[in-house]
């Protein structure tokens, strides 16, 4: 029998190894949803947005978010940060579910973390005034909701945020705009329209 060298030993290794690739594949990472640009934010006045780079993942200090403490559900999620010049800022946030029905329960989990925030931001901070606001269901393929939350510190900070939750099967997406300043300021009827695009791009 001839002697087996180390070189030989490689090779062999080597071969089994393809042979094992051309067997079976390693299967693809799941791919992103479509996802928002900068151009399908609501217009800020004085500066423009820029978009960060779509992330596998949901951004680290979400579940201490008391406004959005279902994320990340149970299934591959990818966000998108946007900000301004100034006090303005945005993000988005998708997930795929296992099917429609888990999407359906984020949703409606989603929903409901949404409509108490304002009431858990009191209790959590007594210096804090919380003021939410439904702005209403959006007709976008499995449907979409808008709502608004200002908080008023006892010190004089003031900010507010938009959010919306939609859905389209099994892919569940948020979309998150804050800035200083109370409801005034805030562009419900464009971010409205932000919203209904940010569904209808998850294909």
């Amino acid at each position: 029998m001839p002697k087996r060298t180390r070189s030989g030993a490689l090779l062999a290794v080597a071969a089994t190894g393809l042979t094992v690739a051309l067997a079976g594949p390693a299967t693809a990472a799941p791919r992103a949803p479509g996802f928002l640009t900068a151009a399908d934010l609501p217009p800020h006045p004085t500066s423009s947005w820029t978009a960060g780079r779509v992330t596998a993942g949901v951004p680290e200090g979400t579940t201490w978010d008391t406004c959005l403490r279902a994320l990340p559900g149970s299934g591959p999620a990818w966000h998108r940060d946007f900000g301004t010049d100034l006090d303005t800022n945005a993000r988005q946030i998708t997930v795929v579910l296992p099917g429609s029905r888990a999407a359906q329960q984020l949703t409606s989990r989603l929903n409901q973390d949404i409509r108490s925030c304002a009431a858990r931001i009191e209790q959590h901070d007594p210096d804090t005034e919380a003021t939410g606001k439904d702005f209403g269901k959006l007709s976008v393929e499995e449907g979409a909701h808008v709502y608004g939350v200002h908080t008023g510190t006892s010190w004089g900070a003031s900010d507010v945020r938009l959010l919306s939750v939609g859905r389209d099967g099994r892919t569940v997406t948020v979309v998150d705009w804050a800035q200083l300043g109370g409801f005034d300021g805030a562009p419900v009827k464009a971010f409205k329209k932000t919203a209904v695009r940010a569904v209808t791009k998850l294909r």
